[in-house]
């Protein structure tokens, strides 16, 4: 059977079994009708076998990530409903957001590209001409002018207060993450757009300092932070691309349900980024513009991208025996239902 076969036959199923766990979400299971409560527990038992048809003959399909998605929404709704949400925090931290980048590498590495290749072709251009460089971000004459002189500009944040400054940067930076994000719904133009212009500047400022002497201030000032502020905003890039491409190729399921299966995925990056942020704007407020030596600004970095990298890529990893014990999960929960 293809694919696209399997949906069309049961499409009207899944359908219906999300309109009741929806309905339930928004009112309780209390406001099911007993026909109601009897069908969620027959759909929720032909759903679950689906998404076993589907893991089985159609892995690295959508519809595996749409079933799953409905799969759990039924699961919370019948068995979780009065579960301690601390748990839910701990899920997340601990396996949902790790296992989400994990699987959407594809889209953060494209976002990577779209802000790197600008940065790259922005630091070159202006290496050669500053002047040139500073033509193709409007407003970022000032800061080619302080670099030019020699000033440390941001030593400010020293005068102005550092907690402060940490909010006012951890506010910009969350801004410019959830532009990237949001970008996504226009077929992910905005999203690229702001992948690309941020690249260009940092290449700009980059390749200007690097004309006039000036790179060893710079990067005395960006390493501490960048490592994690970069990276949050490539993943947001990623994230908002996924909800375009969701949009431009759904596959063989609606575009609707492409989208909420992105649009998922992409908010559990989303918070995690955010507050990631946080972390980083602190850094570039207490410790970048600090007067500790480049070696110690050098260190904070390399541990943050380890710690950083090492979670996202290692955490939330099941054990070898992790896909028996969910098949005997699975059993149980249908053994529920059935009585």
């Amino acid at each position: 059977m293809l694919a696209e076969d399997f949906i069309n036959q049961k499409k009207a199923t899944w359908e219906r079994l999300g309109a009741i766990v929806d309905r339930s979400r928004r009112r309780g299971l209390t406001a099911l009708a007993d026909e109601e409560i009897a069908e969620l527990g027959r759909l929720y038992r032909s759903v679950t076998s689906d998404l076993a048809v589907a893991r089985r003959d159609f892995a690295g399909h959508r519809v595996v990530d749409y079933l799953n998605g409905l799969v759990a929404r039924a699961h919370a709704e019948i068995y979780q409903r009065r579960a301690d949400r601390s748990s839910g925090i701990v899920r997340y931290f601990a396996a949902d957001l790790p296992r989400t980048f994990r699987e959407t590498w594809a889209y953060t590495l494209a976002s990577l590209l779209m802000f790197l290749l600008p940065a790259i072709a922005g630091f070159a251009i202006a290496w050669q001409d500053p002047a040139a460089g500073a033509r193709l971000i409007p407003g970022v004459e000032d800061v080619l002018r302080d670099i030019r002189a020699g000033r440390e500009w941001w030593l400010a944040i020293n005068d102005d207060g550092r907690a402060a400054s940490a909010a006012l940067i951890m506010t910009n930076n969350i801004r410019v993450a959830m532009l990237a994000f949001a970008g996504g719904v226009l077929l992910g133009s905005l999203t690229l757009y702001v992948l690309a212009q941020n690249g260009l500047l940092l290449g700009v400022i980059a390749g200007a300092a690097q004309a006039y002497g000036f790179s060893g201030h710079l990067w005395g000032f960006v390493a501490a932070h960048g490592v994690i502020e970069l990276s949050v905003i490539v993943i947001a890039g990623g994230a908002g691309l996924q909800l375009g491409w969701a949009v431009v190729r759904p596959g063989l399921i609606s575009r609707r349900a492409a989208l909420t299966v992105a649009a998922r995925r992409a908010m559990r990056l989303l918070i995690g980024c955010a507050l990631l942020l946080v972390v980083a704007g602190a850094i570039e407020a207490f410790i970048s513009p600090s007067r500790l030596p480049l070696a110690a600004k050098i260190a904070t970095a390399i541990l943050s991208g380890v710690v950083l990298y090492g979670y996202l890529l290692f955490a939330g990893r099941p054990p070898s025996r992790a896909a028996p014990r969910r098949r005997r999960a699975v059993h149980r929960v249908t053994r529920i239902i059935n009585d």
